[in-house]
């Protein structure tokens, strides 16, 4: 079976890593020194947290979390 999550991914450059978020799993997190990297480790946290629950009889909602990310003009002083 295969199930698909939307993960955010911000570069930090006080790290200089990739982070990522997964919103539907209560944004777990993860990062790697490049995209890729971040993605791949994401994949296997992904699949960790889902063994985890599932061994433990945790419930795991469906995805389905819709988020867009935005631009958003503020005034400053």
């Amino acid at each position: 079976m295969t199930r698909s999550f939307k993960v955010i991914l911000q570069f930090d450059p006080e790290s200089a890593a990739w982070v990522s978020y997964v919103p539907d799993l209560e944004n777990i997190s993860t990062y790697g020194d490049s995209e890729q990297e971040a993605l791949a480790n994401t994949r296997e946290l992904i699949v960790g947290y889902l063994e985890a629950a599932d061994k433990e009889g945790i419930s795991v909602p469906a995805p389905g979390l819709d988020f867009r990310v935005v631009d958003l003009e503020v005034a400053t002083a």
